[in-house]
């Protein structure tokens, strides 16, 4: 499992993440939930060794991720929440690169590439310039990536971001699925409803602090409200969004 023990990340002496602690376990799909700057990313960055804590631990397993951060690496698979991609390469050369990063053989790496262009709908535009690709194709080619090398750990950082319906009820499908098969997923999102939907379990920050970590069954049940979104409100939401709401709508209209 993944285990965060009092991790904190400072800038220039001031927390986006602190004393934040919790578990993701295998079997379960894990939301990581928060406002916009409440320091989620900066701890997706954290978790996959992109940047590096200024205090606590992280562990995979049981061990640091710091003890042997080329293995740990190898058994990770990320969705970033900004799709930088080379642009000057095709959807089938990205893939065929990170194939050849991740020391997948050759045979394995060209039918899981294969497969996966054509599952998702990319086959016909594999050999095109990622260039012109949709947002949405860019967000397949990112997730192709991050599953080739069937990782045992699966972060997914806004992964819905520019698909279509049916896309995105595909990889909802997809990340139950992994779940099920007992890789640990740690999912953030503003999909509230996809969130509700798909996960076991939630972790809310707010202003880089834990405000919530447990199922969702009990947060409505000791919050007493029904959903998941009134539950974030009353957590991570300051302003009263209806109130603000009226006062938008009031200053266009005047």
């Amino acid at each position: 499992m993944l285990e965060l023990r009092r991790v904190s990340k400072h800038f220039s002496g001031i927390a986006a993440v602190d004393d934040v602690s919790f578990t993701a376990r295998p079997g379960e799909v894990t939301g990581y939930l928060g406002p916009n700057g409440s320091g989620k990313s900066t701890t997706m960055k954290m978790i996959t060794g992109l940047i590096e804590m200024t205090l606590g631990e992280i562990r995979f397993e049981g061990k640091s991720i710091l003890d042997d951060p080329i293995a740990y690496r190898r058994r990770m698979g990320y969705v970033p929440e900004e799709p930088y991609l080379y642009n000057h390469l095709s959807g089938v050369e990205y893939l065929t690169m990170v194939a050849q990063l991740r020391n997948l053989p050759w045979r394995t790496a060209g039918e899981r590439i294969d497969g996966l262009l054509r599952l998702l709908s990319l086959y016909d535009d594999r050999h095109a310039s990622i260039a012109g690709y949709s947002k949405g194709m860019r967000q397949k080619v990112l997730i192709a990536a991050a599953l080739m090398h069937d990782p045992q750990l699966i972060l997914l950082d806004e992964p819905f971001s520019g698909l279509d319906v049916g896309s995105g009820l595909v990889l909802r499908s997809l990340i139950q699925e992994l779940a099920q098969r007992g890789k640990v997923v740690l999912f953030s999102s503003h999909e509230l409803d996809t969130v509700e939907r798909i996960c076991s379990r939630v972790v809310i920050l707010h202003r880089g602090k834990l405000v919530a970590d447990d199922t969702i069954v009990r947060l409505r049940s000791l919050m007493e409200l029904p959903t998941l979104e009134g539950i974030f409100s009353q957590l991570a939401v300051e302003q009263d969004t209806e109130s603000m709401a009226r006062q938008i709508a009031d200053l266009i209209h005047a």
